[in-house]
């Protein structure tokens, strides 16, 4: 029976090595970021075995630019930080460099921010401004764009993704504030149009039924400390009896602790407060704030080290989104409900 020919997976684990550094050490332009142990060991796995490069990704290498281009929504958010930060370790061992574009959350906007950095020839795409029904993704998946999407992702499943488990975080976050005896809780949630509002806000109400509570929910117009002020007034004006506030990220939380000082409430005593995401300095707010964690750095690594594969073997990977497992980290913006 005719055997098929070896491909990189296969060299890959005949040289015990992931395969994008297969991919680096086969080829000349990156072939010196890979140790040179590791680099021999892979050019004899791949001698041995008889394997030549795939035509498709063999023409890839040569229109390569060695750069990669990335979508944020918000450059002002501190969550982008880590997350950035991850992606250029992780491309920049692989001898690639980065480009960065914010764009408002604009349909026509974003295409404009896309085609720029597609006419600079990037290689590949990040993309961390999804909506849940997003035009621009799937614009990109018709004009055959390598992408994966971080931080939230499309209802479609375009383009693979590496997020969060929102599901997960703000169950943590409600079953803490149970656990301190609080009855009456209230969320303010993202927009329902991205997926990490519309899932943080299910999983409220999902938790919250879970333990029989009392609930009242608002949304802000957008992930930031003036929405987040303006919901949280909302909600005292209309719920004063309420004890804690799950806020969808940690910059409405930083809203609500505004808020909560012009009502003459002391947050972690008179009012509890959750955030989201764990942002740089979240720890250093006063009273500290709890929040979920959500491993950014690794979010952002992960995702272009998926990109980098996908751009090296031209093999497409699974569209389901992968989930990161968060973790709520115990603060002093949380106490025990007051009577």
């Amino acid at each position: 029976m005719h055997q098929p020919p070896p491909t990189l997976r296969d060299v890959a684990e005949a040289a015990g090595v992931h395969t994008s550094t297969v991919s680096r050490a086969l080829n000349p332009a990156t072939s010196d970021v890979v140790n040179p142990d590791t680099a021999e060991r892979v050019k004899d796995a791949a001698e041995r075995l008889g394997y030549e490069p795939h035509p498709l990704a063999r023409g890839l290498r040569t229109k390569r630019t060695m750069t990669v281009g990335m979508v944020i929504p918000d450059v002002e958010n501190p969550l982008f930080g880590p997350i950035i930060a991850g992606v250029e370790r992780e491309i920049g061992q692989a001898g690639y460099s980065l480009l960065i574009a914010n764009t408002r959350p604009e349909a026509e906007e974003e295409q404009d921010v896309v085609d720029t950095l597609l006419a600079r020839r990037v290689d590949g795409l990040l993309i961390a401004t999804a909506q849940i029904d997003d035009l621009v993704t799937q614009q990109l998946a018709e004009r055959n764009v390598v992408a994966v999407m971080l931080n939230r992702h499309d209802n479609a499943a375009t383009f693979p993704a590496i997020v969060g488990d929102d599901n997960n975080g703000i169950g943590e976050a409600i079953d803490h504030l149970h656990q301190l005896g609080h009855r009456m809780l209230a969320h303010i949630a993202g927009p329902q149009h991205l997926s990490t509002g519309a899932a943080r806000a299910e999983a409220f109400a999902r938790h919250a039924a879970r333990h029989n509570l009392t609930t009242a929910t608002e949304e802000a117009e957008w992930f930031g400390i003036d929405p987040g002020a303006k919901a949280s007034q909302r909600l005292l004006q209309d719920h004063p009896e309420l004890t804690a506030i799950v806020a969808a990220n940690d910059l409405i939380a930083l809203g609500c602790y505004r808020t909560a000082r012009q009502h003459g409430l002391n947050v972690g005593t008179d009012i509890s407060i959750t955030g989201y995401n764990d942002i740089p300095l979240g720890d250093l707010m006063q009273p500290a704030l709890t929040s979920v964690h959500v491993p950014y750095r690794q979010m952002g690594a992960r995702a272009a080290r998926m990109l980098l594969d996908w751009i090296d073997t031209a093999e497409a990977p699974a569209t389901e989104p992968t989930f990161l497992e968060p973790r709520l980290m115990i603060r002093g913006s949380t106490g025990p409900a007051h009577s």
